[in-house]
């Protein structure tokens, strides 16, 4: 047997979506269209988003995503760290060097989970909450790269040295295939170059974080 649904909340739910995949919002008549619903229920759902800050109307009447999913977003991050751990630990043990899970926040990546070897004598210091530009170090060139269309894309990881630590080296995969999250894994370790070997694991734990999160 189906379990009852409520069809003002799926309504509700799918304006959201449909507003978080456009970069210009939408109209009452297009997300009427989209819906398939009249004007009416359109205005009702807007209003009823718009008291808990999910959605905005700009000065032309374009529904916009709300600043209030920002305040639910920063819930997800314990959620989506929990789900990481198990493919950061095994990539920072087999490697040797700090792994990390990185994710857009706003305009800058932020580390929201990361894990030290447990055996090496040594390893770059790497804090959950840092934070750093998108353009800036392995983990957020590799969102960069992972926006990009699939013949565009560098082979797989991104490596960089120095661009954020003296001395330090990364090497990040995007994380890609999972819906509303933007993010890359990585490593962070002390030499002049990230051997080509550690790229490709970094890869595969990329793609294993993704399958957790799907």
């Amino acid at each position: 047997m189906t379990a009852e649904t409520s069809q003002t909340l799926d309504r509700g739910l799918r304006v959201l979506k449909l507003l978080a995949d456009t970069d210009h919002g939408l109209t009452v008549t297009e997300l009427s269209n989209k819906l398939g619903v009249n004007r009416t229920v359109v205005y009702r759902l807007l209003a009823t988003l718009e008291q808990h800050a999910l959605v905005r109307r700009d000065l032309g009447g374009r529904a916009r995503v709300g600043l209030g999913v920002l305040r639910l977003g920063r819930q997800v991050h314990p959620l989506v760290r929990e789900a990481a751990l198990p493919a950061l630990r095994a990539l920072a043990e087999e490697v040797g060097a700090t792994a990390h899970l990185t994710l857009v926040d706003g305009t800058e990546a932020l580390a929201v989970a990361v894990v030290e070897p447990s055996w090496t004598d040594y390893h770059v210091a790497y804090r959950t909450g840092f934070r750093h530009p998108l353009d800036k170090g392995a983990a957020g060139r590799a969102i960069l790269d992972g926006r990009r269309p699939d013949d565009e894309r560098e082979p797989g990881f991104v490596l960089t040295h120095g661009e954020l630590e003296a001395g330090a080296s990364g090497a990040a995969a995007p994380v890609l295939g999972v819906g509303g999250i933007e993010g890359s894994v990585g490593v962070v370790m002390l030499c002049e170059t990230v051997p080509e070997r550690i790229g490709h694991r970094v890869v595969r734990a990329a793609n294993q974080v993704a399958d957790a999160l799907r």
